[in-house]
């Protein structure tokens, strides 16, 4: 299941269809509806190439800071148009951010929000992708807990002045409760996920790794395959 879902992504149309040829016909009629036709229909846009462009780089910057004046000189437009942009992607469900978080017992340097599709299968970066696939069932947790269980769940990740970074944390009420930190295979454990569990008392810490039946816990941090992890959320 969970190579099928890293393969075709979370959509039914792709996922059911078990099929390559589906994914890559379902991908361009996508991004054809949603820049040509549903965008257009709706926000005042005057180059939809530039958009459509837009939305072809973007792949490219998951999981990693984003940062809107790169966007900007690679197309050549103003601050506010990329900006502008981005918003209004974001609303149509094409990507989401996650911001870092922020409390007086980290000092971040940076404020760049981190950058996530939706349709992860689009990512051609299998250690992007996989880390995409997470943040993706993270969010959905966290929209669970604000939905059903009433608790203000958000999703962010970690980041200091040190350059040491953890990919997600789970906050609630703001404070730390889960922290995740996505590896392809490496069951070492990651210093940053040590450092901060730490110094923010993080309740719950997790690496996660690709590779199947592993499971084991070293200094308060449970290392354990991706497939059962996700399978434990929702």
């Amino acid at each position: 299941a969970l190579q099928k879902l890293f393969i075709f992504g979370g959509f039914p149309e792709p996922l059911f269809s078990n099929n390559l040829e589906t994914l890559r016909r379902w991908h361009n009629q996508r991004m054809e509806r949603l820049v040509k036709e549903d965008i257009r229909d709706i926000e005042n846009i005057r180059d939809l190439s530039a958009l459509q462009i837009l939305v072809e780089l973007l792949p490219n910057r998951v999981g990693s800071a984003l940062s809107l004046n790169a966007l900007r000189e690679d197309l050549e437009v103003a601050f506010g148009t990329i900006k502008l942009w981005m918003d209004i992607l974001e609303r149509f469900y094409y990507h989401f951010r996650i911001y870092p978080f922020a409390t007086s017992s980290i000092k971040s340097l940076r404020k760049e929000a981190k950058l996530y599709l939706w349709d992860w299968s689009q990512v051609q970066n299998d250690g992007a992708k996989l880390e995409n696939l997470v943040a993706s069932h993270l969010l959905k947790l966290c929209h669970y807990l604000y939905d059903a269980k009433g608790y203000k769940a958000e999703l962010f990740y970690l980041r200091d002045i040190e350059k040491r970074e953890v990919d997600f944390l789970v906050a609630v009420n703001k404070k730390p409760w889960m922290a995740v930190e996505v590896k392809s295979s490496d069951q070492a454990i990651s210093p940053s996920l040590r450092y901060f569990g730490k110094k923010l008392s993080i309740p719950f810490q997790y690496q996660l790794v690709k590779t199947a039946n592993v499971d084991f816990i070293q200094d308060k941090i449970r290392v354990i395959s991706v497939d059962k992890f996700l399978s434990g959320l929702v």
